[in-house]
């Protein structure tokens, strides 16, 4: 009896797994009844082998790539109006920090005239460009997963990670921000570590997912698909 071929010839099934047509030495290969030279036992004509063993989508690789793609989007909403909510509390942690050098060090040289309005104008050009170039990786992450691209995958996975760790220093700073930052000299309001907080536990929840579904499944929740049978 014939043993079942997979349809590029490559495979074949001995009842319980795939097996490689081609022999140890690679001078011989199976054609499903017997072992004949490896130049006679060609795919079928006009058959392309495959470059590689498929992926196949699962229950899981839908909702994942929506849950990542929706997160990116309202991360790159988020991102576009920090400048706004985030530059008066900057503006005011430099000014708060000028006061306090000028209050430890009365008889220093005061500062050039305009140097606070410079650092000013220097933090909202710095917030403005973090935000593009936020946007613009949360618009290519958004991309990557609608097109299940592999790397992405990775990418994202690792940026979640680095989110994921940060969550305990993050609570750590809504609790004690407050006394460090005074003696620092400066702060910033509380909700901000709030918001920092309540945004890293959503993040944190993907990550483990996706970790999750690249130890059972691969990357995107996709599994290998063995070949057809001829």
């Amino acid at each position: 009896m014939s043993t079942r071929l997979s349809p590029d010839g490559m495979y074949y099934w001995d009842g319980q797994q795939w097996l490689s047509t081609l022999s140890h030495d690679g001078r011989s290969r199976w054609n499903g009844s017997a072992w004949v030279a490896a130049g006679q036992a060609g795919p079928p004509a006009g058959y392309q082998p495959a470059r590689g063993i498929a992926r196949q989508p699962t229950s899981w690789t839908r909702p994942l790539q929506y849950a990542v793609a929706g997160w990116y989007a309202l991360s790159a909403l988020y991102t576009l109006t920090t400048p706004f909510w985030l530059g008066g509390a900057m503006t005011q942690a430099i000014n708060q920090s000028i006061e306090r050098q000028q209050q430890l060090q009365p008889t220093a040289s005061p500062l050039p005239s305009g140097f606070t309005e410079t650092m000013t104008s220097l933090v909202q050009v710095g917030l403005w460009v973090s935000a593009v170039i936020g946007v613009a990786i949360s618009v290519l992450v958004i991309v990557g997963a609608l097109k299940r691209w592999t790397w992405m995958y990775y990418v994202v996975l690792v940026l979640l990670g680095f989110n994921t760790i940060s969550l305990p220093v993050t609570i750590i700073n809504i609790f004690a921000g407050q006394a460090i930052s005074a003696a620092q000299g400066f702060s910033l309001p509380s909700w901000a570590y709030w918001t920092s907080a309540v945004l890293s536990i959503p993040a944190a929840a993907l990550f483990v997912w996706m970790l999750v579904a690249l130890i059972r499944r691969g990357p995107w929740a996709m599994t290998r698909v063995a070949p057809q049978l001829s």
